[in-house]
Formats: C-alpha cells, structure tokens, sequence
C-alpha cells in the first residue's frame, strides 16, 4: 500500500484533503489526521471492522480502549448516558473546554462499538479543535476513533512526517495539518458523584479543573479504563533514563534532553524550552525532541526532570513512561 501525504496550506488543498480523507474513512480505512494535540490514526468509530484496522496498523493491543472525536456536541449524548446527577458537572466542563484537549470517560450506549471501548461499560469521548481535523469530522458526519499515529507504545507524532516515518505502506493517507499546538496528548478525566479523576494528565491542568470540583487522581491501574495508562508508554527505542543531575556514562555514545539549558559532554542535546523557558513550550517540543535523539544512533538518553505544576505534570507523565523499562 502507498500511503499519500495530502497537504492543507491552500483553501484547494483542504478541500482535496477533506474529500480524500472523507473517502478513505466511508471505506473503512484509516487515515493519519492532524488535532491539536498529537496527529491521530483516524477510522469510524462506529464501525467495528473500521476500528479493528486502526488496531491492526498500530499493533495495539485490543485491552487499550479508543477515544471517540466527535463532529458536534449532539453526539455526545447519542453515545453516552451518565447519571442526571452528573450531568450539570458534564455540561459545564465541555462548555468550557470542548472544542480542546480535554478527553471525558462516561458511561456508554449500546451504538458504541465494543471493539472501541475494549468492552468497557464506558466510552472516552473528545471535540477537537483543530481545524483540519473539524473540516474532516464535519464532511464526515460520524465520531472517528483517532489514537495516536504511531505504532503501540512508540514517541507520539506531533507532525505528519512522523506519522508517515511511522505508517507508511500501513495506511493509505496522512493529511498534513503542520506542527502540533500542544504537543503531548489530551488530558482525560472520569465524572462520578460530583467530582473529577485524572486519568491522565495533559494540557488541561488540575487547577483548571479544580475551579469546577473536587479532583482526585487515579491510581495504578491493572487493565487501562482509558488510553495511556500503560506503565510504558510513549517510548523510544534508545534506552531512555531520567536523571537529576545528568552527566555522560563513559564509553556510551549520550544524548541529553534538557529543560533550559545544555550541560558539556553530550553527543547531542535537545532542549525543551530554550526560547520561553515555560512549560507549554516544553511539552511541544517533547516528543519531536525525543524522536530525534532516538534517530540520532545513541546508547543513551538522560532526561532532565521538569518540574510538576501545571503542564509539568503531563510531560512527567510521559517521560516517567518512555523511561519505566530503562529506570
């Protein structure tokens, strides 16, 4: 299979991209999309055949649920139905933070697909903001499963060359939305009883939440109830460790990803944040930087630990999980 690589930097280009993506997805096959978040392997996600394929490219195991994008907010309610008690919590939080990064496990109806939800009794439901992504939902008409265009377990894409590097010859297309806004992936949250669980940290903050309710933080999981649960996860192929105080390893080819600045005797150095210092520039960069350090023939990545407030929490999150078989 070739897998075709369709710009967006035109109106004429959308529009093709929009009809070609819109094609491939009501013939089942999935597409590499970009979101604001990372790029998303997208496919029906109302068609368990459809999904089964985005399994199949990925190499993911059928235990991870999928999270389902949705074209407007009327299909949340045609796929979920959580208590009444829950829902002026519910309502408010996508009001405030849908179309974005923010992903809501809830219970779910009989149209959801078990192969989407891995036969949970609940469904992760998410609104993009991205404008590409809305053009191809919208012109599509139907939620698409998207989990993130990488192989299982592998660095997140935050751009369409990392999704083709990734998938090429697995999927017929990659529509090229350009970089990725925030660069790691949406924060997802279960709704109960008037209070808020992180299930898994992302833009979306745990101060921001906390203006709505109580907020807890899900502990460790044996079987995930929503995508990036895994113990590892997000991983490069080059051994990744983090360190406080990262110093080469003798007669180890070393590459060093830094917060702000370079420290001596590094084959390579990627830095997170060298132009505004903060962490939203930080977690866009993460995974571009991860991937290049993994391509760059190393022994080894030392990781410089960030610190976990606000956004921190999300990187941390996944350099804990690239790093869990290397610690």
């Amino acid at each position: 299979m070739n897998t075709l690589l369709l710009p967006t930097d035109t109106p004429e280009q959308l529009a093709h991209a929009v009809a070609e993506a819109s094609r491939c997805l009501a013939a089942g096959d999935p597409v590499g999309l970009p979101t604001e978040t990372v790029y998303g392997l997208a496919a029906d996600g109302l068609c368990p055949e459809a999904v089964l394929k985005i399994y199949e490219a990925k190499e993911r195991p059928f235990f991870d649920p999928m999270i389902l994008h949705l074209p407007d907010l009327a299909w949340r309610d045609r796929l979920t139905a959580p208590p009444a008690s829950d829902c002026p919590l519910i309502d408010a939080l996508t009001a405030r933070f849908w179309p974005g990064p923010l992903t809501i496990v809830l219970p779910r109806r009989e149209i959801v697909p078990d192969i989407a939800a891995s036969g949970l009794p609940t469904v992760a439901l998410r609104m993009p903001s991205h404008p590409v992504f809305q053009a191809i939902t919208r012109a599509f008409g139907r939620p698409l499963a998207a989990p993130s265009a990488n192989r299982f377990g592998r660095i997140s894409p935050t751009a369409a060359a990392h999704v083709v590097s990734e998938l090429s010859g697995r999927i017929p297309l990659v529509v090229d939305g350009g970089p990725t806004t925030h660069g790691v992936e949406s924060t997802i949250i279960a709704v109960a009883g008037g209070k808020i669980e992180i299930l898994r940290n992302g833009p979306v903050t745990r101060e921001e939440l906390a203006a709505f309710a109580e907020v807890t933080a899900a502990g460790a999981v044996s079987k995930p109830v929503a995508p990036g649960q895994l113990k590892s996860h997000y991983a490069p192929r080059t051994p990744l460790r983090l360190s406080e105080h990262p110093e080469p390893v003798a007669g180890k080819r070393c590459g060093l990803m830094a917060w702000k600045a370079a420290l001596p005797g590094f084959e390579k150095v990627e830095l997170l944040a060298p132009e505004r210092g903060d962490l939203r520039e930080a977690a866009s960069h993460l995974f571009a930087a991860m991937r290049r350090l993994d391509e760059a023939g190393l022994d080894l990545i030392l990781a410089e630990p960030l610190p976990e407030t606000g956004l921190g929490a999300a990187i941390m999150d996944r350099l804990r999980k690239a790093a869990h078989n290397n610690s």
